[in-house]
């Protein structure tokens, strides 16, 4: 096992970087860069792209229709074969405009003086932690900035998500069209569904893992600061992607993207494939970054069985990123070069294969729904541990169900497809995987309530969303079993019953586990205690509003209520509106969330180092931790989760056992 590195807290002996002025302040990396760097690319792009067509005599170029010495009729052949042209334009613009923003904000300056064969440049840390407000807004190489950045940024993501959703609920809420027509519809919940898979749930548990990883595995940083900090800016181009596509028409295929409707679809749908490619990027570079900060910079004695359930959660999430991505990225290429290259991938007619899109698809987006849930269960593990006072029940089957829930993941794949009119030898392969992964998420589930079982529970906001995910991830997870049996999907595939079940998934799942880890760590992230009694209403709230709005959707979906259909017949009318209702109550439960979240952070009361008496590492620090961690390398010597066991102690750090004797009485004295 590799030790990590000594370190030393240079940057705060360092000062604030020093700022350039006059002329250098234009051409150092930073928001002034990017303010002329961008729309330099902006409008360099279509003179190359127009100029590069006519002199290849592309024959849709408007360049090619211009005749000055005869002007009929010329003007709507311009624009006619502008349009054709604006493909073209729009992919090269949202590969080159990101890559100016990046060179901009100063992502590759390092890198370039590299490149170009400079001396060595000593290390002065000036890019390295937050001094002031203004340093979340520039290239940051500490994992600590890096992971507030993720986390503020997924949250508007989320709100944005969040108001399409309560548009789409509008629209449902008495049949007939009210709002939107059936394109703008579809354009809603494809969207909709798109920022909250890629631009919040996935990037949100990054954004958790690369603020507390390093610190619980007794790390200085993450293995490679700057590609850390060059991820993160990959994020905002990915949604700004998505959400620009409403500038030209949002894509409407829904975030599935299923092809020969995805080829068909308006210019909008280039900005899902390329948003996704931006967003791919982002996450395999941080799951990159997480393995090999794991497996080599771990404190001496922090073996495999000695790190926290979310290391371990974090470990086989990466995994799976590294290894899944790519299909998902592969798929969206394919369609893009359909739609502008005129190739043929998916035509039918021209010998193209569209059930391969799907195969490809979901052969990444099955496992990115234990992408989107690994995470969740490591948080899980820490909160329950923690406020019911007692170790970890299973610890080592714990660990090793997430790893088989990383291999069995590859091989369900095509239970989405049952429907589909794949070949009918796969159905039955794939409905007994489907089963045979519940058996370590199961495992999971019995587990946290044997470590509830006779414990000593404290209900603070992350355990009551740490419960509330118990609870509602197994509902989830029984429809799920049902979705799974083939004859039962036959009946409810593409009807509200769906719906129901992935939203029990993800957002009683995956959402759940995400406040939880919000409200566990704001302590030590800000140095400030949230408002407790808005927590307890904030879940209250999320709680009846998600059940409320969700479970109806069960019983519709049953009765046959298709999803992706703006409208519907009349019988479904008076559940729909209650399930528009209780959504509007659901989403203003976030309104709570928000405010005790900004109010807290700015004068919340000065948290202690260790307000939950915790074991882990990154609670025997202060909070915020220092810039680099640990003035001296801890020394872990036992388990992180050893509460009430007398003398149990998970590592020395500053010459001293970390135990819970340090803070506060064991278990067996009372617990207020």
């Amino acid at each position: 096992m590799a030790v990590a590195a000594p370190q030393t807290r240079h940057a705060e002996h360092e000062g604030p970087p020093v700022r350039p002025t006059g002329r250098r302040r234009w051409t150092a990396g930073g928001w002034l860069r990017v303010a002329w760097i961008v729309p330099l690319a902006f409008l360099l792009v279509p003179v190359l792209v127009l100029a590069l067509r006519h002199w290849l005599s592309y024959p849709s170029s408007p360049f090619s229709v211009l005749n000055p010495l005869d002007d009929s009729g010329w003007n709507d052949d311009f624009w006619r074969f502008a349009k054709q042209d604006l493909q073209p334009l729009i992919t090269t613009w949202t590969v080159v405009v990101p890559f100016a923003f990046l060179a901009g904000i100063g992502g590759f300056d390092y890198w370039a003086y590299w490149i170009s064969g400079r001396p060595t440049r000593p290390e002065d840390h000036s890019g390295h932690g937050a001094r002031t407000w203004r340093d979340y807004f520039r290239v940051n190489t500490d994992h600590k900035v890096i992971g507030i950045q993720y986390v503020v940024t997924t949250i508007i993501f989320f709100i944005a998500g969040g108001l399409l959703a309560m548009f789409l609920r509008a629209e449902l809420a008495k049949p007939g069209m009210q709002i939107v027509d059936p394109q703008g519809y579809n354009g809603l919940f494809s969207v909709h569904a798109a920022l909250m898979i890629f631009l919040f749930i996935i990037p949100a548990f990054a954004g958790l893992g690369n603020y507390v990883i390093p610190l619980m595995i007794g790390a200085p940083d993450m293995a490679f600061p700057r590609l850390n900090a060059l991820s993160f800016w990959l994020l905002p181009i990915a949604g700004l992607m998505m959400l620009s596509s409403y500038l030209v028409g949002p894509f409407a295929a829904g975030w599935t993207n299923y092809v020969p409707l995805a080829v068909q679809q308006p210019e909008g749908n280039l900005f899902f494939q390329m948003g996704v490619q931006w967003a791919g990027a982002s996450s395999i570079l941080t799951a990159l970054n997480f393995l090999v900060t794991i497996i080599t910079m771990r404190a001496p004695g922090m073996t495999f069985w000695r790190m926290p359930l979310l290391v371990w959660a974090n470990f086989a999430t990466s995994t799976l990123v590294v290894i899944a991505t790519p299909f998902i990225a592969g798929s969206q290429f394919f369609i893009l070069f359909d739609r502008v290259l005129h190739t043929n991938f998916f035509d039918a007619g021209e010998g193209g294969y569209p059930l391969g899109y799907q195969h490809i698809f979901w052969f990444y987006s099955h496992p990115a729904v234990y992408i989107m849930m690994l995470p969740g269960f490591g948080i899980v593990s820490e909160v329950i541990s923690v406020f019911a006072r007692k170790p970890i029940f299973g610890y080592r089957l714990m660990a090793l169900s997430l790893m088989a829930i990383l291999i069995l993941g590859f091989s369900v794949w095509a239970h989405h497809m049952f429907v589909s009119g794949m070949a009918a030898w796969l159905r039955v392969p794939m409905m007994v995987t489907t089963m045979i992964i519940a058996v370590p998420t199961g495992i999971k589930v019995f587990s946290w309530l044997a470590t509830l079982w006779e414990g000593r529970i404290r209900f603070k906001t992350p355990m009551l969303f740490a419960l509330g995910f118990v609870s509602m991830f197994v509902i989830g997870g029984l429809s799920g079993v049902y979705l799974g049996s083939i004859p039962i999907d036959i009946h409810t595939s593409d009807t509200y019953f769906v719906v129901a079940h992935i939203h029990y998934v993800l957002f009683g799942g995956s959402l759940f586990t995400i406040y939880a880890g919000f409200y566990y760590w704001f302590p030590k992230m800000t140095g400030r205690m949230y408002n407790e009694a808005l927590g307890k209403l904030h879940f209250w709230l999320t709680f009846i509003g998600f059940n409320a709005t969700f479970f109806p959707m069960h019983w519709i979906g049953v009765r046959g209520m298709p999803r992706r259909v703006a409208d519907y017949d009349p019988q479904f009318a008076n559940w729909n509106l209650i399930i528009s209702i209780a959504s509007f109550f659901l989403g203003a439960s976030t309104l709570v969330f928000l405010y005790n979240m900004l109010v807290s952070w700015r004068s919340g009361e000065p948290a202690p180092g260790n307000p939950w008496r915790a074991l882990t590492l990154e609670w025997q620090v202060s909070s915020p931790p220092p810039v680099f961690n640990f003035d001296e390398i801890p020394q872990v010597v036992g388990s992180p989760y050893e509460y009430g066991v007398r003398g149990a102690r998970h590592a020395v750090l500053n010459g001293a056992p970390t135990t819970q004797g340090r803070e506060a009485a064991p278990m067996e004295e009372s617990v207020p």
